[in-house]
């Protein structure tokens, strides 16, 4: 499967913003948006004004890699939103915040969506009590997410049992001592807190 392999500081640096890409290294002095404020590459400080499309662009283009998924997979759920009823852009923001690798970052359980898809990858959750190990699984409301049984003993998932529950959306909720967590609603626009121009991305797909 095809993804990203360069360095994810420079994906912030373009984007002129953090994007949370390194977990806890994005909180500190050494996040590259700190240092060095400007967009990679040797032209960065001679950019032209962006036109429209640009912006559309720009906006699309960091959501997906907020998110992490590549330009099939965005489409896809852009596609999806717009066959669904209401707004075409809350609504697909609503179905990337549903992917369980982003599940499992807003819980706390991984420090990154990056870290939190590996963890999925490697197997280390069930979903309703069944083995899921699909990043872009989609969760729905009453659905419980827990570690399995076999890796809770797992020395990443013991120092988990002993952290204390940050803010966590409202559609969500996670109980660190038993590691598992429940989707207690699907998520709407209120509950998403990046900043994410949607309706940009829907009038860049409409052309």
């Amino acid at each position: 499967m095809a993804r990203y392999t360069e360095a994810v500081c420079r994906l912030c640096r373009r984007e002129n913003q953090k994007l949370f890409l390194k977990g806890d290294r994005c909180y500190s002095a050494k996040c590259p948006v700190v240092k060095r404020a400007t967009a990679p590459g040797m032209h960065a400080k001679s950019r032209r004004k962006a036109s429209e499309y640009g912006l559309q662009l720009r906006e699309k283009q960091k959501c997906k890699r907020i998110y992490g998924v590549l330009e099939g997979q965005f489409r896809k759920y852009y596609e999806q939103a717009d066959r669904m009823k209401g707004i075409t852009g809350d609504n697909m923001l609503s179905l990337l915040e549903r992917r369980l690798d982003n599940v499992i970052f807003r819980m706390g359980i991984g420090s990154s969506r990056s870290q939190a898809r590996q963890l999925v990858t490697h197997g280390h959750f069930t979903v309703n009590g069944k083995n899921v190990n699909i990043a872009s699984y989609s969760v729905k409301a009453g659905d419980v997410i827990a570690v399995k049984e076999t890796k809770r003993d797992n020395k990443y998932f013991a120092e988990i049992k002993q952290m204390k529950v940050g803010a966590m959306p409202k559609w969500l909720e996670f109980n660190p001592e038993t590691l598992e967590g429940k989707i207690l609603a699907l998520p709407t626009r209120e509950d998403i807190d990046i900043t994410i121009k949607e309706h940009m991305i829907v009038e860049l797909y409409s052309k």
